[in-house]
């Protein structure tokens, strides 16, 4: 049986929990028993969102630091900080583009560099794949798409216990009718920068 702890990392508006529930479908249609749980914090004010999705038969949601196998980062700083989580040897999949908080905007606070959440991540991890979700997702036709960026990189990459294929059969059946157009056209752009190695 496949067996995946993944852990979900954001900040509120970014999808994070639409994936989470997108890729949890997808284990229930694949006959995968899945656990998901989430953490909100402020979410709606873009604050961090945490979210846990575990694939074949864990009795809890709770993923401990040092157990997901996978780590997928929807923004470059919060993928940072939540490296500690990933067991060692695990997969990281971010996106390389930040979404600055205020104390950043404001010159208060410092953001660390693409170049050093790289270096730090491969500490942690045994692949490290990072793509410009948000370019991406834009070319697809709305930024807000980027969470499905991020699942067509993860999926083609081999970071889930899904592939592309099965993510878009998901799209077309749970999402709105008015979004899967430009959810399929996000998720195969994410898949093709993961393939031709765009991905940092």
């Amino acid at each position: 049986m496949t067996r995946a702890r993944i852990f979900f990392t954001g900040v509120g508006g970014q999808g994070t929990l639409t994936a989470t529930t997108l890729l949890a479908r997808t284990a229930l249609d694949a006959g995968l028993p899945v656990t998901s749980g989430e953490i909100h914090g402020m979410a709606q004010r873009g604050g961090v969102v945490e979210s846990t999705l575990l694939v074949g038969g864990y009795k809890s949601a709770i993923i401990a630091p040092g157990e997901a196998d996978v780590l997928l980062g929807f923004e470059l700083l919060e993928t940072l900080r939540a490296l500690p989580m990933l067991r060692r040897g695990g997969f990281v999949v971010g996106n390389s583009e930040a979404l600055q908080p205020v104390g950043v905007c404001l010159g208060r606070e410092c953001y660390p560099p693409l170049e050093a959440v790289l270096e730090t991540a491969k500490g942690f991890a045994a692949q490290v794949v990072m793509a410009p979700c948000i370019s991406l997702a834009e070319q697809a036709g709305t930024a807000k798409a980027a969470n499905t960026v991020l699942l067509g990189a993860a999926a083609a990459c081999g970071a889930l216990p899904f592939s592309v294929a099965d993510l878009t059969r998901s799209i077309e059946k749970y999402l709105k009718p008015k979004l899967v157009e430009v959810n399929l056209k996000a998720l195969a752009l994410g898949a093709e920068a993961a393939k031709a190695g765009q991905a940092a």
